[in-house]
């Protein structure tokens, strides 16, 4: 039986497809205007027999299609732990929210926190930060690694003010590497305070498509005193969990 389960983020939609245990299909697509249609073409391709969205557009495609679904929190769980069984902490750093979520011995969901209230500490927020440097946002975590001297601090955690305080330094002159440090910096001091508020308990799961990000990844790592571990695919996690979902719905 093919299982299937949809993420549909606001600035990616991620489709997987399971093939009883193993990982058939994987998509993932930019979200555009009309998601729902983006996720029927998505579903029409392949076809699942079984399908649970999640994601903060996954009412759209329940009311739209009348899929079955699951919140981000349970679906970002369920996925980690199906690649680490000891996970006991989630930090999910997603397009326009960051979750920490801590889970049992069982894998339920304990309690968790979000910051979904500002731009500032999310996957946006970099990308936005990296354009105004010039970086591509692939080689944005990298281009930190080239700053082993200047130091300089980004104060405000508003997404706004943080972006007037990085046009200030640049007008400084300020190396554009020091400044992506000190955004980076100072995006993990407010994760790893989110974390703390929930309690951060061994082993800890990075997820999103931050994750992919070395920087980011070491920064938080130090500022929780834990080694942060990552799926292959961290920004599939959650439609993966969504999936499993389907299989088996959470407690």
């Amino acid at each position: 039986m093919r299982i299937g389960g949809i993420d549909i983020g606001s600035r990616y939609i991620k489709h997987v497809v399971l093939d009883g245990s193993q990982l058939a299909e994987t998509y993932k697509v930019e979200t555009g205007y009309d998601p729902l249609t983006q996720c029927k073409d998505l579903i029409g391709t392949t076809r699942p027999d079984m399908l649970v969205a999640t994601g903060y557009g996954r009412h759209l495609i329940a009311n739209g299609g009348g899929i079955p679904t699951v919140t981000e929190i349970k679906a970002a769980a369920r996925g980690a732990r199906a690649f680490f069984p000891t996970c006991r902490t989630i930090v999910d750093i997603g397009g326009q929210d960051t979750k920490v979520i801590q889970v049992n011995d069982e894998g339920s969901v304990m309690t968790f926190e979000m910051n979904d209230r500002c731009a500032a500490g999310t996957g946006k927020f970099l990308e936005m930060m990296a354009r105004a440097l010039g970086f591509e946002i692939e080689n944005f975590g990298a281009s930190c690694e080239n700053n082993k001297h200047e130091q300089v601090t980004i104060n405000n955690l508003c997404a706004v003010f943080a972006e007037s305080e990085v046009i200030t330094l640049i007008s400084k002159g300020i190396r554009r590497e020091a400044i992506a440090a000190a955004l980076h910096r100072s995006i993990a001091s407010r994760v790893a305070s989110l974390a703390k508020r929930v309690g951060v308990r061994q082993d800890v799961v990075f997820t999103g498509g931050c994750a992919r990000n070395p920087s980011l990844k070491a920064m938080l790592s130090e500022r929780l005193g834990q080694n942060l571990l990552v799926a292959p695919n961290p920004d599939i996690l959650t439609a993966w969990g969504a999936a499993l979902c389907a299989k088996q719905p959470p407690i």
